[in-house]
């Protein structure tokens, strides 16, 4: 028989976190790389503070936990995550990261062209408008 998994990087864990207002909620998380991180796709962090109280924790244990109105987590099960899990976070924030840049350059570009004038002249925005530097 398998000794039963802890909690670590690499593990899928069920758990259930206790409210202080007596109500549960069950999530499956599966424990990655900070850097691969994604909470809303089930993927916590391992630097995160929950990943943290539950690291070597083994299925059945309850753990101490209070955080915003959580009070506990109870561990149901730890198995290994699947293989196939996608780790690209840190990818599609980036992407993310550099739109937002390429956009706001564009943005401060825009508004120097339509404010800026010298007795020699002004720019003309009409090429900024379509910038699309990171698209």
């Amino acid at each position: 028989m398998e000794e039963s998994l802890r909690v670590r990087v690499g593990r899928r864990v069920q758990v259930v976190l206790s409210h202080a207002d007596g109500s549960e909620e069950a999530l499956t998380l599966d424990v990655v790389p900070d850097a691969a991180a994604d909470f809303e796709r089930g993927l916590l962090g391992e630097g995160t503070p929950l990943a943290k109280a539950l690291a070597g924790r083994r299925g059945g244990e309850v753990v101490a936990y209070r955080a915003g109105d959580l009070r506990q987590v109870r561990v149901l099960a730890v198995t290994r995550s699947p293989a196939d899990l996608d780790l690209s976070a840190a990818a599609r924030r980036q992407e993310v990261i550099d739109k937002a840049v390429s956009e706001s350059d564009r943005t401060n570009a825009l508004n120097f062209a339509s404010s800026f004038s010298s007795k020699w002249g002004g720019y003309e925005p009409a090429g900024i408008e379509d910038w699309k530097q990171f698209e």
